[in-house]
C-alpha cells in the first residue's frame, strides 16, 4: 500500500510539472477539433508565412553553421596533434557560457554604423555615409552567424567523444591503405558519427527555436518574436497560444528526429583502445590550429572583451546600490531556483529507482521533456493556467468572505520558480541520475536488510555518495536560470527585475555600453559549469590515453 501511494505520488509530480505544456497542447487540439480558425486564419493570411520562412531558413543555416564548426574542430583536437592543441580541446566550450543575446549585443556594438570597424574603416579610408558597402549584422543572416557561433559547442562536445571512442582497429586499417587524415575523416570517421552528429545538431536547433533575445534584437520575424507580438502587442491570447502550439509541434518533430538518430547508434563500431592521432607538422598543423583558434575568438574572446570593454566605460556601475540589488536579485532567485530543482529531481530519480515500474519510468521521462520546449512556450501556457486558477480562488473569496485576494500565483515569484522547474528539471535530473547510477543496488538491499527505510537510505548512504553529482546539478541548473530570459520577460512580477532583463532592455534603448556590467556578470557566472565540463573531459581523455601507449602517426 505503502508503495503504491509512493507510486501514485511521483506520478502526480509529474503531471503537475507537465500541465504547463498540456495547456498548450490543449489550444492545439482545441484549434484541430474545434475548427475555429478566425484568429489563426488573420494571422496565416498575415504574418505566419513569414515567421516560417524565417525560422526554417535560420534553422538551416543555424544546421550548416554548428556542423561545419562543431564537426571540424572536434575531428582536429581529436584525432591531430597541432599546436595548442591540448588548450582547445577544452577552450572550444566556452561559448556556451556566453548567452546567444549577449553575443549579439557586442557585435552589434562593434559592426553597427558607430561601431569601432566602421569608425576605424572611415578614418584610414576618409570614406563617409554611402561611400563603401557594409554588411548588415542586424539581418537573418547575422542571426545565423551569432547562433551558430554560440551553439557549435553542442555538436563539438557530442561528436568529440563519438570520435575519441570510434574503433582504432578502422581508422588503423583506413591509414595502412593510405589514406590522409582527411580522408579518413571522409571516408570513416564522418559516417560512424553521424547519429553524434544529428543529435547535437538537433540540440542546437532546439535552442535556435527557443531563442528570442538575438532574433527580437535582429528584427528577426520568428515564431517566438510572433508569440510576444501577438500576445503583448495584439491583446490576443489565443492568437499567442495557438503560435505557442505551433511552436511545440515543432520542437516535438526535432525531438523525434533526435531519438530516430540515436537509434541508429547500434551501426558505430566501438573500441575501448583510441585510435592513435596524426601528428601534423609545417602548414598543415598551423592551418588546423587556425581553423580551432577562430571559432573560439569570433565565439567568445571578442565578445568577452568587447563586455569588459563596456564595463570599464561604464564602472561607475559597479558602485551603485540598483546594480548590487539586481544582482543579489538575480542570484537569489538562480540560488532558490536551483535547490527547488534539485530537490525535485532527487525526489523523481530515486522514487524511479526504488519503484522502476512502468508508470513511473515513463511519469519522470515525461517531466524531463521540459528542457526541450522553449521558455516562452512553458510561460504562456503557465500564465493561462495560473490565472485561471487565480480567477477561480478570487471568485471563491468573494463569494465566501467579501474579500479580493488580488492574484495570488500569477504575476509572482511562485510563477517564475514554477517555470524553471518546468524548464530546467532535465538538467538535474540527468546529473542525479548519473550518479546514482554509479551507487550499486547492492548497497540498497544491504541497507534494507539492516532496516533502514527508503528515505532514510537515501539520506544516510546515496546522498553522501551523491554530494559532487549533487553540486555539479545546482551549479548547471543556477547559471541556466541566470540566463534565461523569455519565461523571466513573462512571468517575473512587476517590481522585480534581473541581469538578464537589465541587459535586455538596455540594449534594446541602444544602450550597448550600459548592458556591458549585468551582461559580463552572466558570462562570468556561466563560465563555472563550463570549466567543470571542459575539466571533466581533459581527465576522462587523459585517463584514456593512459590506457595505450601513444606513438603519434606523423602526417
Amino acid at each position: 500500500m505503502q508503495a503504491r501511494g509512493r507510486q501514485l505520488s511521483l506520478v502526480a509530480s509529474a503531471l503537475v510539472l507537465g500541465l504547463p505544456l498540456f495547456v498548450v497542447v490543449f489550444a492545439l487540439l482545441e484549434l484541430l477539433v474545434g475548427g475555429d480558425y478566425t484568429t489563426i486564419g488573420h494571422l496565416w493570411r498575415t504574418v505566419i508565412p513569414e515567421y516560417v520562412s524565417h525560422s526554417l531558413w535560420l534553422m538551416l543555416g543555424v544546421a550548416v553553421g554548428v556542423i561545419t564548426l562543431g564537426v571540424s574542430t572536434a575531428w582536429l583536437t581529436t584525432s591531430c596533434r597541432f599546436p595548442g592543441q591540448k588548450i582547445l580541446s577544452w577552450a572550444l566550450l566556452l561559448p556556451l557560457a556566453m548567452p546567444a543575446y549577449i553575443t549579439a549585443y557586442t557585435y552589434t556594438g562593434m559592426l553597427d554604423y558607430s561601431g569601432p570597424v566602421q569608425d576605424t574603416l572611415r578614418s584610414v579610408f576618409d570614406w563617409s555615409y554611402g561611400d563603401y558597402w557594409f554588411p548588415q549584422i542586424r539581418s537573418l543572416g547575422g542571426a545565423i552567424v551569432v547562433l551558430s557561433l554560440v551553439l557549435f559547442p553542442y555538436v563539438y562536445l557530442i561528436t568529440r567523444a563519438t570520435f575519441l571512442q570510434q574503433s582504432a582497429t578502422t581508422l588503423e586499417a583506413g591509414r595502412s591503405l593510405g589514406l590522409t587524415p582527411w580522408q579518413c575523416f571522409l571516408r570513416i570517421a564522418l559516417p560512424l558519427a553521424r547519429p553524434a552528429i544529428v543529435t547535437g545538431t538537433t540540440l542546437a536547433l532546439m535552442e535556435t527555436l527557443a531563442d528570442y533575445g538575438t532574433v527580437q534584437y535582429f528584427g528577426v520575424t520568428t515564431f517566438t518574436t510572433g508569440i510576444f507580438r501577438t500576445w503583448y502587442g495584439l491583446g490576443d491570447l489565443t492568437g499567442a497560444l495557438q503560435l505557442a502550439g505551433l511552436l511545440l509541434a515543432a520542437v516535438i518533430s526535432l525531438i523525434l528526429l533526435e531519438r530516430w538518430s540515436r537509434k541508429q547508434a547500434r551501426y558505430d563500431q566501438r573500441n575501448p583502445r583510441p585510435a592513435t592521432p596524426f601528428e601534423l607538422r609545417g602548414g598543415k598543423a598551423w592551418l588546423a590550429s587556425i581553423a580551432c583558434w577562430l571559432p573560439l575568438l569570433f565565439g567568445f574572446l571578442l565578445p568577452a572583451l568587447q563586455l569588459a570593454a563596456w564595463s570599464i566605460e561604464r564602472w561607475e556601475v559597479w558602485t551603485t546600490g540598483d546594480f548590487w540589488q539586481l544582482t543579489w536579485n538575480s542570484f537569489a532567485l538562480a540560488f532558490v531556483a536551483a535547490l527547488l530543482v534539485v530537490m525535485l529531481a532527487l525526489w523523481l530519480a530515486y522514487g524511479r529507482r526504488q519503484l522502476p515500474t512502468r508508470a513511473v519510468r515513463s511519469s519522470v521521462a515525461f517531466a524531463g521533456l521540459g528542457y526541450a520546449i522553449p521558455g516562452l512556450v512553458i510561460a504562456v501556457g503557465l500564465l493561462v493556467l495560473l490565472t485561471s486558477v487565480d480567477g477561480v480562488i478570487i471568485d471563491l473569496s468573494k463569494r465566501w468572505f467579501d474579500y479580493n485576494p488580488g492574484l495570488l500565483l500569477s504575476g509572482t515569484l511562485f510563477a517564475l520558480l514554477f517555470a524553471y522547474a518546468v524548464r530546467f528539471l532535465s538538467v538535474a535530473l540527468q546529473t542525479v541520475q548519473a550518479g546514482l547510477a554509479e551507487i550499486r543496488p547492492s548497497m540498497d538491499e544491504a541497507a534494507r536488510i539492516h532496516g533502514y527505510k527508503p528515505m532514510q537510505v537515501l539520506r544516510l548512504i546515496h546522498l553522501p555518495l551523491l554530494r559532487p553529482s549533487v553540486l555539479t546539478a545546482i551549479i548547471l541548473v543556477g547559471v541556466d536560470v541566470l540566463k534565461e530570459l523569455p519565461a523571466t520577460l513573462v512571468l517575473r512580477p512587476f517590481d522585480f527585475n534581473t541581469l538578464a532583463v537589465r541587459a535586455y532592455e538596455m540594449a534594446g534603448d541602444e544602450r550597448l555600453a550600459d548592458a556591458g556590467p549585468p551582461a559580463l556578470m552572466m558570462v562570468l557566472v556561466g563560465l563555472i559549469p563550463v570549466i567543470l565540463l571542459s575539466r571533466a573531459m581533459l581527465k576522462s581523455q587523459q585517463n584514456a590515453l593512459k590506457e595505450q601507449d601513444f606513438v603519434p602517426v606523423t602526417a
